[in-house]
């Protein structure tokens, strides 16, 4: 005799909207996505939560408890201190596609118990813990109006672990390239007008600073590839450089 068990499809997307973020979440450790409970769970970690709400195909919210240490890890980077919200938005959106299309609004930074009760109030949410090894690194919430009466599949599946600073390495960053400074007085910047020319602090044929969230990593040339701008480097700077 076979015995069939049915999954809620909330539960079931709960589960896909785990993995989804798992595939893109930055981690230390290869996680797993725990059972789905109903209340904010007891063992959640030491951290900070990043949520957002969505709407779309349904409207709700989803956030993300991410650990102290990938808190640690973006603030304390050789690039300088990445942003936690950019870093989580793409697990929240995957998280959030497994309901349909949506659209999210911006993500914001919270306290863990803020962001979670915050879900917990607004009705059927759900709570998945995602473990490694038997600790709970991270969770993932996720409460829509309605839930969806289907139940999707084929989410993704998840990361090898990766620990350091390989957990920063998906982690989008504005990168920058500056021809030169100058320095102005209102009066001069309210004179400008079209065909005006600003002179700035480097020579013609200087080479052209590269930036990444407003810090020198390198320096290159100005090159054109298929008719747009690019940048050929020519000199890669120590994590400890300072812009002349």
């Amino acid at each position: 005799m076979t015995t069939t068990i049915t999954v809620a499809p909330r539960v079931a997307f709960a589960l896909d909207a785990a993995e989804a973020a798992i595939a893109l979440l930055p981690s230390g450790a290869e996680l797993e996505a725990g059972t789905p409970v109903t209340s904010i769970p007891d063992d959640v970690p030491v951290g900070q939560a990043v949520c957002a709400r969505f709407s779309g195909a349904v409207r709700g919210e989803v956030a993300v408890v991410v650990s102290q240490d990938l808190v640690d890890a973006l603030r304390q980077s050789p690039l300088g201190e990445l942003d936690l919200t950019k870093a989580i938005q793409p697990a929240l959106e995957a998280a959030a596609k497994v309901l349909g299309p949506i659209v999210m609004e911006p993500a914001q930074a919270v306290e863990v118990q803020v962001g979670l009760g915050a879900l917990a109030n607004r009705g059927e949410a759900l709570f998945v813990p995602l473990v490694a090894e038997g600790v709970v690194h991270a969770v993932v919430a996720l409460v829509a109006t309605p839930w969806p009466a289907t139940a999707a599949g084929g989410a993704p599946g998840s990361v090898a672990g990766r620990g350091g600073l390989d957990m920063l390495h998906d982690v989008e960053m504005s990168v920058t390239a500056e021809l030169g400074r100058t320095r102005m007085t209102v009066r001069e910047l309210l004179s400008l007008a079209p065909g005006a020319v600003v002179e700035l602090d480097r020579a013609a044929g200087s080479p052209v600073d590269l930036l990444v969230n407003g810090r020198l990593i390198a320096r290159g040339e100005v090159v054109v590839i298929d008719e747009n701008f690019g940048i050929r480097i020519t000199e890669i700077l120590p994590p400890t450089a300072d812009r002349l």
